[in-house]
């Protein structure tokens, strides 16, 4: 997993072909949310566990993300903090579920994990993200779009639309047919290498400024510490098999999300301190997912 970030790394060094790693990512990315994912939406989806266990990683994400949050905002009021800078830092607290989340998860624990990952992001953080996180980075930014989007516009995405024919597939009972399951199997597989790469052409090492270490300092606390240890003692609370509590946990331990860098951007809140926090937390995740595996295999 690591050599395929640092592919992504080397891309950004050498831009074969003089492809940025900006314009490649953005190529990269777009392919994998409007075509590869929903794929794998689909695939897990319709043969995953929905219902009870889907409101359960519900009720653990969305209290451990406006945890982190609430610190955040806790932090930044106390040491008036530039409100562009604090909009980047709340940010920052919704960690990258999906794109280092779902290699990470299915690695660790097998390839069930995946529908941990999809029900966390599509159910829990996602909703949160164009909800209370819009409504955060427009009150601290500035929106510039001449039409703004309502917040539930997230809803009309392909890997929303995805889920909802899965979820409606699966509560049918209908299984599919070998020969689409196989596709969808085939396509899922160039999820997880394709997202890695594209979290390697994100890592830019330009960003890391020592002017931003003062705001820098909180995220990594709060967003690398305190929440993943609320989510492993929220979990506790939560009546669900210890495997799925160990990986719904450590979900949340993942570093700061890549896409936030796009929200900051429109929103003009304070993109190269997003752009520090997505790859110093990401390098220290190579520390902090470890320990915080240990602690959930002991526990859990």
């Amino acid at each position: 997993m690591s050599l395929m970030m640092i592919g992504g790394i080397a891309w950004r060094i050498f831009t074969p072909m003089g492809l940025s790693a900006e314009e490649t990512r953005t190529v990269l990315t777009t392919v994998v949310y409007y075509f590869f994912l929903p794929m794998m939406v689909l695939e897990v989806l319709w043969a995953a566990d929905i219902g009870w266990r889907s409101l359960q990683f519900t009720l653990l994400v969305i209290p451990t993300i406006l945890f982190g949050m609430f610190c955040l905002w806790a932090i930044g009021t106390v040491f008036k903090f530039e409100r562009r800078c604090l909009g980047a830092m709340i940010l920052a607290t919704f960690p990258n579920v999906t794109y280092l989340g779902l290699p990470v998860l299915e690695q660790t624990f097998g390839s069930w994990a995946r529908s941990v990952v999809i029900q966390i992001d599509l159910f829990a953080t996602a909703p949160l993200l164009f909800t209370f996180g819009i409504m955060a980075v427009r009150h601290y930014g500035n929106d510039t779009s001449q039409k703004p989007q309502p917040v539930w516009s997230f809803l009309n995405t392909p890997p929303f639309w995805a889920a909802g024919a899965a979820v409606f597939l699966n509560l049918k009972g209908l299984v599919a047919p070998v020969w689409l399951s196989g596709t969808l199997k085939l396509l899922s597989g160039a999820v997880v290498p394709l997202m890695l790469f594209s979290l390697g052409l994100a890592l830019n090492w330009k960003s890391v400024r020592l002017s931003n270490v003062g705001n820098i300092a909180p995220v990594i606390a709060v967003k690398m510490f305190l929440m993943p240890l609320f989510a492993i003692v929220l979990v506790s609370q939560i009546p669900m098999p210890a495997n799925y509590k160990a990986a719904a946990a450590l979900d949340l331990a993942m570093p700061s999300m890549v896409i936030g860098i796009v929200l900051c951007d429109r929103f003009k809140l304070d993109s190269s301190l997003y752009a520090m926090a997505v790859t110093v937390t990401t390098a220290l995740s190579l520390i902090s997912l470890p320990f915080w595996h240990q602690v959930l295999l002991s526990r859990f």
